[in-house]
């Protein structure tokens, strides 16, 4: 049920009047620029993280790579947004090497073996569940793999 500002009782009114001073107030602490995490491929920009869902873009340097790696329970799903990149993934027990273009797509689901490299600098868009640490590292060229899985 919608209650219209001019149905509300006369005493509800002056909240209803306020509200356009109180709305900027409330949305003040709910908007933020994103916070930038380095790493040694490029940076991930994570410009929403809510319980439910995180919003990222990974900016992948020109040559660089991301592990190859799978997430447990994470689930994902990209969109290459500039740039070009080479979409490693494990299918069926095979590795297969996928080209994507702008407006290329992919949804990881756990378990899906998987590793971004940037052909050319380039931009992704990610959304998934929150489990933010969920990454086992198999291989990674940092130093960053995984000693037991």
């Amino acid at each position: 049920m919608v209650i219209l500002p001019h149905r509300l009782p006369a005493i509800s009114f002056h909240l209803w009047e306020n509200f356009d001073i109180i709305k900027p107030l409330k949305m003040a602490h709910q908007t933020y620029q994103g916070r930038v995490v380095e790493k040694p491929w490029g940076y991930e920009l994570i410009w929403a993280h809510t319980p439910r869902y995180v919003g990222k873009i990974l900016h992948i340097n020109k040559g660089e790579s991301l592990s190859y790696q799978y997430h447990r329970v994470k689930e994902e799903t990209v969109r290459l947004l500039s740039g070009s990149l080479e979409m490693e993934v494990e299918l069926a027990g095979e590795r297969t090497k996928l080209k994507f273009k702008p407006g290329d797509c992919l949804h990881i689901v756990p378990g899906m073996k998987h590793r971004m490299t940037g052909l050319d600098e380039c931009d992704v868009l990610e959304v998934s569940t929150p489990e933010l640490d969920d990454v086992v590292r198999l291989e990674d060229r940092y130093g960053r793999a995984d000693t037991k899985n």
